[in-house]
C-alpha cells in the first residue's frame, strides 16, 4: 500500500526494478544508478601538494571507508609488505571518522606507529599508517593511493562505493561482499579494472603485485575509469 501511493519509481537496477513493481509500484522505470553520474570528489590542491611532499617517493596504498574488523586485516597486510617494500606507507580511511581514536589505539597496540588526519599530526619517515580520521576528504585520499581496497568488502556490509576511486585513477581492490555494488563491482572486474580478494592473505599478494608493477598497476587504473566513464 505505501508504494502503490507513488506515481513514479525510478529504480537502480533492472532487478531492483522488478522488486519495487512486486512489492506493489506501480510505473516503475530502470534509469541507472545516479551515482554513475556523479562527478570526481573535490579536495583541497594546498593539501594535497602538502601531502605528496611529506610522502615523497615513498611506495603507499590507500584502504578506503573500511569497516570494524578490517582495520585488523590493513595492518596485518602492511606487516606483511613493510619488509618486501621499505618505506611502506597504508593510508587507511574508516569509513566513520569517530572511530578514529580507538582505530590509532588499536594500531598502536600493535607496534605501528600512526599519523592522525584530524589531530594534523604530520607523516614522517617513521609513520606506518596516516590515519584519515576526517570528514569529506576521500578525493584526497583517492588521490593520494592509486591501489585501492574498497572498504566494507571482507567483512558482510555490502561494500562501499567503487566508483569514486575508479574515477581518480585507481586499480581497485575488493572482497567478495559487494552486494551494495553488484553490478558495478562485476563490470569493474570484467574490464580488468578491479580484483576480487577472498582474505587477508590474497589482498597481501594483489597489493605486493601491484606496488611491485607499476605498468600492471596504471593498466587497471585506466581500466576502472574507462569503465566508471562508460556508466556515466
Amino acid at each position: 500500500p505505501l508504494l502503490q501511493t507513488f506515481q513514479v519509481c525510478m529504480a537502480q537496477s533492472a532487478p531492483d526494478a522488478g522488486r519495487l513493481a512486486t512489492l506493489g509500484a506501480h510505473s516503475v522505470t530502470f534509469e541507472g544508478n545516479i551515482k554513475a553520474a556523479s562527478p570526481p570528489l573535490p579536495y583541497d590542491p594546498r593539501d594535497l601538494h602538502e601531502l605528496k611532499q611529506a610522502i615523497n617517493q615513498r611506495p603507499l596504498w590507500l584502504a578506503a571507508s573500511t569497516h570494524p574488523g578490517e582495520e585488523e586485516i590493513i595492518a596485518g597486510v602492511h606487516k606483511k609488505l613493510a619488509a618486501q617494500f621499505p618505506g611502506l606507507l597504508t593510508i587507511l580511511v574508516p569509513r566513520h571518522a569517530v572511530r578514529g581514536e580507538q582505530i590509532a589505539a588499536d594500531l598502536g597496540n600493535q607496534g605501528l606507529t600512526v599519523a592522525r588526519r584530524s589531530q594534523k599530526q604530520p607523516i614522517s619517515p617513521q609513520t606506518n599508517i596516516y590515519l584519515g580520521d576526517s570528514m569529506g576528504e576521500m578525493g584526497l585520499y583517492y588521490r593520494l593511493g592509486r591501489i585501492v581496497f574498497i572498504g566494507g568488502s571482507l567483512v558482510a556490509h555490502g561494500g562501499q562505493n567503487p566508483l569514486e576511486g575508479a574515477r581518480l585513477d585507481s586499480a581497485l581492490l575488493f572482497g567478495a561482499h559487494m552486494f551494495n555494488f553488484t553490478e558495478q563491482a562485476a563490470a569493474l572486474m570484467e574490464a580488468g579494472g578491479a580484483h576480487q580478494v577472498g582474505d587477508a592473505n590474497a589482498l597481501t599478494n594483489q597489493v605486493a603485485l601491484l606496488l611491485a608493477d607499476g605498468k600492471e598497476a596504471r593498466r587497471r587504473a585506466a581500466a576502472a575509469a574507462a569503465t566508471a566513464d562508460d556508466g556515466q
